[in-house]
């Protein structure tokens, strides 16, 4: 009985084995032709940046997976080489994955691992070698021709980013100053980091929502206004010349707290403007109007666009809220007020006090919902101070439970920031121990920089007109930069000195670097059309160690951006922009753009490749500005 097994042929399963490998063949001759295409298309290099990084991680994980089949979820880890000589990546997943093993019992060498992931690595575009170094690092080596067609592709279609899987909807709330209240440097911070972080939305290609969610409801529209009626009773026919808001408030503030009529027709000026009293309500508009006005001269200066929907928008949704969540049986009484607890949580939310008014708490609730269902947001940020962490922290829970969204589909997040000291580390304040009025600092910004510009003879040189682009181009640059370079959720010192220093990591010397790489190309009578053709013609060299390098960091835009989505921390974007200006100095110093004549000074030589690289770190650091809402301006 065993000779038949001993002679397989016998039992007709050879040809069927026989069409089973030679069908598998094909299959694998397909695939690679598939895979080939694939790549021809993306060695054509669409009009996008490629992010080199992620292209590595898809190759790496790739290469992971065919290594080690059984084992799940592995590590990924792809990140640019500090050191040049060692390469310029490195995958470095062979120790977290014989870590894996080693808790699964399996004693494997990482090297051993690395060493099969780089057997597995797949063909592709843009690995000239990788070597294996120290206990398993794998590191990488581009090929420099890709690279080189990665910049040919730069200059010809601009800066333009990676492919969006799916339009996404952003809402950003951010800025949100109180009515009748002066802006402060918290709301410089809140509006600067929200506005840069629409911006980087924006240029990656999401629908962006940007929301100034202002403080203009609530009791102390009772006293501003009752103090409306007896400073100006014509209000309603002759506009009143309120000049000085925050003086206004402040005597309506002392008359609140001292006379006891005056408080009594203030709660009663609130229920009036609750029921929506058309001459409370005609009050109402008029402060606020006198507010906006203010507002909008900070938002002027710093270029900041926004739409106003302030906590009066969600007045009429709260009640539908509050319903929502007794509906479901999540509301508790408690010493007559209305709470939520929301799982995981120590603190409840109060959403209906008891006097029967809502809160902070409520109004939050029906914003979040109204930006869910009605805005349809898939994507939602709050950029206000780090204080108010735990808040949106108790929100966001009880929106998760009552299952208005899911964490893992809707990303709702609250980027939180330090608070700006003065440069003796203690709140920032005035001498006299006020808080600091917005435009006062943004006038002094100004001062300080026409200062900045004419100590370097910047006035015998530019028009009356480019003087006063450059000075605001550094003025509110420099606010801007200072307070985007420092980590967002650590306190940020305030200093005109520090920030208006054309040395370090400063606005001052990135502009100043910036018009000074612009002007090379202008110096050697070289035009726009010029640049273009070459871009068209002239291979972008990278033989020098120099060239290498910048032509390296130039690539890694997208990669910087990708980051910054992840976790909204817009120094990143500073610090690369920085090593970006001081490597573009390394190459300049080293390789010449433009050989002149020593004795006349004229050009004799243009080197055009190396006209091409300062071109594409023009456009790129152009484009880090905009994104970090820095205008440059031509000549400085």
């Amino acid at each position: 009985t065993l000779s038949p097994l001993k002679n397989p042929q016998g039992l007709g399963l050879s040809s069927h084995l026989d069409g089973l490998r030679e069908e598998n063949a094909k299959l694998k001759y397909r695939l690679n032709v598939l895979k080939r295409s694939l790549q021809e298309e993306r060695s054509q290099c669409s009009k996008t940046m490629m992010n080199i990084n992620q292209r590595l991680q898809e190759i790496f994980g790739e290469a992971i997976r065919e290594a080690c089949p059984d084992l799940e979820n592995p590590p990924l880890a792809v990140t640019p080489n500090q050191q040049a000589k060692f390469g310029d990546y490195q995958c470095n997943s062979a120790m977290a994955m014989a870590q894996m093993m080693k808790s699964k019992g399996l004693k494997v060498n990482p090297r051993e691992i690395a060493e099969n992931i780089q057997k597995n690595i797949p063909d592709n575009e843009l690995i000239e070698k990788t070597e294996i170094a120290g206990p398993g690092f794998i590191n990488v080596h581009l090929k420099r021709s890709f690279v080189s067609k990665l910049l040919t592709n730069l200059l010809l279609n601009g800066v333009q980013p990676p492919p969006l899987e799916s339009k996404k909807k952003v809402v950003v709330d951010f800025s949100s100053p109180n009515i009748a209240k002066e802006m402060h440097v918290g709301h410089l911070r809140s509006t600067i980091i929200g506005d840069s972080m629409c911006r980087l939305f924006e240029f990656l290609g999401y629908d962006v929502l940007r929301l100034n969610h202002v403080g203009d409801w609530g009791t102390q529209f009772g006293m501003l206004i009752a103090h409306l009626q007896d400073k100006f009773p014509n209000y309603l026919t002759v506009s009143p010349p309120i000049g000085d808001l925050q003086a206004f408030y402040k005597e309506s503030k002392k008359r609140f707290d001292e006379e006891e009529d005056f408080k009594k027709r203030a709660y009663q000026c609130v229920v009036k403007l609750q029921s929506k009293d058309p001459a409370f309500i005609k009050g109402w508009n008029l402060i606020c109007d006198v507010s906006r006005n203010e507002f909008q001269k900070v938002y002027n200066c710093l270029d900041i666009q926004i739409i106003e929907r302030g906590e009066s928008f969600y007045q009429e949704k709260m009640t539908a809220v509050v319903k929502e969540f007794e509906a479901k049986g999540l509301v508790e009484m408690d010493e007559g007020r209305k709470i939520v607890f929301a799982p995981g949580q120590q603190i409840p939310l109060t959403v209906v006090k008891s006097d029967g008014g809502y809160t902070y708490d409520t109004s939050d609730l029906a914003a979040l919902r109204h930006r869910l269902f009605d805005e349809k947001a898939d994507i939602i940020i709050y950029v206000t101070d780090s204080g108010q962490g735990t808040h949106f922290q108790v929100v966001f829970a009880a929106a998760q439970m009552i299952g208005w969204y899911d964490p893992n589909v809707t990303r709702v997040e609250h980027a939180g920031f330090g608070v700006v000291l003065g440069e003796d580390k203690k709140k920032f304040k005035t001498r006299s121990g006020d808080t600091v009025r917005l435009m006062d600092l943004l006038d002094e910004g100004l001062k300080r920089s026409m200062e900045k510009l004419k100590e370097k003879d910047r006035d015998k040189v530019l028009s009356t007109e480019d003087l006063t682009k450059a000075q605001r181009s550094v003025a509110f640059g420099c606010i801007k930069y200072a307070d985007l370079s420092h980590n967002r959720i650590n306190d940020y010192v305030f200093s005109f000195d520090k920030m208006l220093d054309d040395r370090g990591n400063t606005a001052a010397y990135l502009l100043y670097a910036f018009t000074r790489i612009r002007s090379i190309a202008r110096l050697a009578n070289i035009d726009e059309a010029a640049l273009r053709k070459a871009a068209e013609t002239t291979e972008v060299l990278l033989e020098h160690d120099k060239e290498w390098k910048l032509g390296k960091c130039l690539l890694r835009f997208p990669e910087i951006l990708q980051k910054i989505l992840d976790d909204l921390l817009l120094h990143t974007l500073c610090d690369y922009l920085y090593e970006l200006a001081t490597t573009f100095t390394e190459f300049y110093d080293s390789c010449y753009c433009i050989e002149k004549d020593r004795k006349t000074g004229e050009v004799v030589k243009v080197n055009m490749w190396r006209m091409l690289l300062c071109d594409a770190t023009a456009a790129i650091m152009a484009k880090g500005f905009d994104i970090l809402g820095i205008n440059p301006v031509s000549r400085m």
